[in-house]
């Protein structure tokens, strides 16, 4: 967030059960995470955007983006499951405090990343769990329009990378890059690298393919 805001308008939002936003079970499903991401666009006024997503965010923004196809302009999502029954047991498991420590195991996390890990509501991670059972997610990757780029860390503990590499059902926009160095959060495992692709993912022009940003020496691993 700090390095996209340097030159872009950035808002970061809390999806309802994790870090400030309320714990209010009721808002836990993926619809109303959907619709809390729609009506914050709407209320700021923002009327077509680029959007980032990590986790569980990663299927909303998919969502919102197949929903509103003319809002959004490109999304990036990271760590996007390719699977139905993607979810490790020990997700629905764990404490909250014991899946933040297990999901940054090995990140140079400041203790600020830890403190605000450790605010989700568990209910809230195995509400969507539970939800994405149901959830075609390849029919979803499918129905979006906007160029997208995949980012994988190669050591996510969440994600079948084997099968996370295999998008050639993906329509000809989607792009994917794996970050070799990096767990379930690239964004702090190779900080410099993952700010510069999203800094370039943000600075593309309207309609502009993704698949320029993969050229580069940074990311050495090219898919596509």
């Amino acid at each position: 967030m700090q390095a996209a805001s340097h030159l872009f308008r950035a808002y970061a939002i809390d999806l309802w059960g994790f870090g400030d936003s309320a714990k209010v079970p009721h808002r836990y499903s993926l619809v109303k995470q959907v619709d809390l991401l729609d009506g914050f666009l709407k209320k700021i006024g923002i009327a077509r955007t680029a959007l980032v997503g990590h986790g569980l965010g990663a299927i909303v923004v998919m969502m919102y983006a197949a929903q509103n196809p003319d809002s959004v302009d490109r999304l990036m999502a990271i760590g996007f499951p390719l699977e139905n029954d993607w979810s490790n047991a020990r997700l629905e498991a764990l404490t909250p405090t014991g899946l933040a420590s297990w999901l940054l195991n090995g990140s140079p996390a400041p203790e600020t990343a830890r403190g605000e890990a450790v605010k989700s509501d568990l209910r809230a991670v195995k509400v969507s769990l539970e939800q994405l059972k149901n959830l075609d997610l390849v029919d979803l990757a499918r129905s979006v329009r906007a160029p997208c780029v995949w980012v994988y860390g190669q050591n996510d503990p969440t994600i079948d990378l084997a099968l996370a590499e295999n998008i050639t059902v993906m329509p000809g926009h989607v792009h994917q890059i794996v970050f070799d160095g990096s767990g379930h959060f690239p964004m702090l495992d190779e900080p410099s690298k993952f700010n510069r692709l999203v800094a370039d993912f943000l600075a593309l022009n309207s309609g502009e393919s993704p698949e320029n940003l993969q050229i580069k020496e940074e990311w050495k691993r090219r898919i596509r």
